[in-house]
């Protein structure tokens, strides 16, 4: 059983920062690709930002300079640095991991709320 613990998400002020991190616990393979996704109110969800094990990262146009994708492949942990935060960045935030055998394992998802 895999399981994915997110923490980090809250309330914040336009232009000021979070940081988001997952930790992943259980039986898997090998993780290949960790990375971050959001659905906001009536939206799909998107793709943020997402890592490889060997660092290649790639990014939604729309956080590009302001979002960091890191990961601690010790720890099995990813994370997402977040500046500059707009209102139209709320949304729930969850976490994904891929493993080398293309299994998805999902987290249950954090809420970020950017408001004055």
């Amino acid at each position: 059983q895999v399981q994915l613990v997110e923490s980090g998400g809250g309330l914040v002020q336009p232009g000021g920062s979070l940081t988001l991190s997952c930790a992943a616990s259980g039986h898997y393979f090998s993780i290949y690709v960790m990375g971050w996704y959001r659905q906001a109110p009536g939206q799909q969800r998107e793709l943020v930002a997402s890592i490889t094990s060997g660092g290649s990262t790639n990014y939604a146009d729309s956080v590009k300079d302001r979002f960091t994708i890191s990961r601690d492949n010790a720890k099995n942990t990813v994370y997402l640095q977040m500046n500059s935060l707009k209102p139209e960045d709320t949304a729930v935030y969850y976490c994904r991991i891929t493993n080398i055998r293309s299994d998805i394992y999902w987290g249950q998802g954090t809420q970020v709320t950017v408001s004055s």
